[in-house]
């Protein structure tokens, strides 16, 4: 590895969720254009290296001098689409990535590309536009001389959220010794990918592994504030939160009521087709782990907590400490005042304990492998 630190290059910073699981390592520039985003990391992390920028607006001027160890990238997955002139047609936001690869190609020029990559996203990106997107980044990766791999980690392996996200990991000079199948890690839209990849990817696919995390042993409810330092729906909201439960979700509630124990679960609304028309329903899960975070912009995408005891049934939204908590993020972390805001955070980043378990147990190692050392 070399001398000291190694750095980081964080691209589409969010609130700096990458840089906390990246302990050891040192953030040497990062970057996002959302300015809410970007007064959270530096209300947590100062000023010094955040440049608040559009990344197709960025040179590789812009970057620090010398030679990065790892670029990480979490772009925006909403409307994915990586196909097209390499902006994304019909995707404004996910097309983002291509800005972040342009920098890399320059630095990559001046004889200075990352000794890592790794582009976060939601396992989407594995299927959107029939598999088609995926096929063109690592076609990209392959032609420029990287081998790479992709796992699809799930938070809910370390946290009480289900969330699982594909992190696509590229080196120029890997360590010699790798796994020659699949893993924990690699799941069967992960295995489908790989076989429908063209054979000059094929031949750079490496079948990365990470070891099997302990059993998770934090139930959602130990995350939550106690009941008397929140808000919860009156009567009323909490009975047409009922009302949207379809005959499965309301036979939950009924068992957790017949149980005479204290359940604590989570619900959705979700629109599906019944009928043939468009229904909201409420979806409730009381396995002691929360739905995947998302951010708050519509109705549907808020989170409720459902705390059933002595025959009753009590709703409430969760909390923005409470969300970042299900991301493994600590209560020092300072969070906008707004409740959106915060939850806006949450919902946009990448789970602490994930990185921390992908740094440890991979690209820690594949830096010290020699090849790395000496590229």
């Amino acid at each position: 590895m070399p001398p000291g630190q190694p750095t980081v290059l964080e691209f589409f910073a969010g609130s700096g969720m990458a840089r906390l699981g990246l302990a050891g390592w040192r953030t040497s520039f990062a970057n996002d254009s959302d300015g809410l985003k970007a007064a959270a990391y530096r209300e947590n992390f100062g000023e010094d290296v955040l440049r608040v920028a559009d990344v197709w607006d960025l040179v590789a001027g812009d970057l620090p001098a010398g030679r990065a160890d790892l670029a990480w990238a979490s772009s925006p997955c909403q409307d994915l689409s990586l196909a097209g002139a390499r902006r994304g047609l019909g995707a404004e936001r996910s097309g983002a990535f291509w800005g972040f690869w342009r920098l890399v190609e320059a630095l990559d020029a001046e004889g200075r590309a990352p000794r890592l990559i790794v582009i976060e996203n939601v396992t989407g990106l594995l299927s959107s536009n029939h598999g088609q997107d995926f096929r063109i980044l690592t076609d990209l990766l392959a032609s420029q001389g990287w081998i790479f791999g992709a796992l699809e980690i799930d938070a809910a392996f370390w946290l009480p959220q289900s969330r699982p996200r594909l992190f696509l990991v590229a080196t120029r000079q890997p360590a010699a010794d790798h796994a020659d199948r699949p893993g924990v890690f690699h799941s069967r839209a992960i295995v489908e990918a790989e076989a429908a990849l063209s054979g000059r990817a094929r031949a750079a696919w490496r079948w990365w592994q990470l070891p099997a995390p302990p059993a998770r042993n934090t139930h959602l409810a130990a995350l939550l504030e106690p009941d008397t330092a929140v808000d919860w729906l009156d009567a009323a909201r909490t009975e047409a939160l009922i009302h949207q439960m379809a005959p499965l979700h309301r036979r939950r509630i009924d068992a957790a009521v017949l149980s005479g124990r204290r359940t604590v679960g989570t619900a959705f609304r979700r629109v599906r087709q019944e009928n043939g028309g468009k229904v909201q329903r409420a979806e409730v899960r009381f396995d002691g782990v929360a739905g995947c975070l998302r951010t708050p912009a519509g109705g549907s995408s808020r989170q409720y907590v459902l705390v059933v005891e002595d025959g009753n049934l009590h709703a409430r939204f969760l909390t923005p400490r409470e969300a970042m908590r299900l991301m493994g993020v600590g209560d020092d972390y300072r969070l906008p005042g707004s409740r959106t805001a915060g939850l806006k955070l949450a919902g946009d980043g990448v789970a602490v304990p994930v990185v921390r378990a992908l740094s440890e147990g991979l690209l820690t190692p594949l830096l010290r492998s020699p090849a790395i050392e000496a590229a």
